[in-house]
């Protein structure tokens, strides 16, 4: 599929019928941010607050993920993009099938190839699988650096993990500084 430019992605997105993910969607999560953003986050699929606003990581766990984001002066209004593997919210909030990923994986190959990220972090265990690697292991591996195709990659915990089990929040403090240490060393943008 030849890539599509920002305004063609986001109106194929608005209007995909690749899977049943589409049939219960109050809207579609497409992603925020600059679209010259040199840090890329990626999360699993939208939950139910983000179904009704039309947002990334716009609930609870959103919400701390801005605050730790603040803290390393990164923010989805100034220098940081947000978007999901699947664009539409799985039933209940649960992972998102293969299938389903299959059926929309495309369109972040797309979002990746015009925003051309130099680091993109995914959060949880299910992004990091897809992105990193199928056999990852988030309460191991959180943190680490992968560098594939010249773009730097790590994974951190899932906010709503951090929520759930806030006993993680002084790793999730180390991988943010491990962030911050990394934007200084690859991107050019001023952070």
């Amino acid at each position: 599929m030849a890539t599509l430019n920002w305004q063609e992605l986001e109106q194929a997105c608005m209007s995909c019928r690749n899977c049943a993910l589409c049939e219960e969607r109050t809207n579609v999560v497409f992603g925020v941010g600059p679209r010259d953003a040199e840090v890329m986050f990626i999360g699993e699929g939208p939950g139910e607050n983000e179904d009704l606003q039309g947002e990334p990581f716009v609930g609870r766990g959103g919400k701390l993920l801005d605050e730790m984001l603040e803290i390393i002066d990164l923010s989805r209004e100034k220098n940081i993009y947000i978007a999901n593997m699947v664009k539409c919210r799985p039933p209940k909030n649960r992972d998102p099938l293969n299938t389903e990923q299959d059926a929309c994986i495309g369109y972040l190959r797309n979002q990746v190839a015009l925003l051309r990220p130099k680091i993109i972090v995914c959060l949880g265990r299910i992004a990091a699988m897809r992105i990193i690697k199928p056999d990852f292991k988030i309460s191991q591996e959180h943190g680490q650096w992968f560098e594939k195709n010249g773009v730097w990659t790590t994974a951190f915990f899932h906010p709503a993990a951090l929520l759930r089990d806030p006993r993680r929040k002084p790793e999730a403090f180390a991988d943010l500084k491990a962030l911050q240490t990394k934007i200084q060393q690859v991107c050019d943008h001023t952070y």
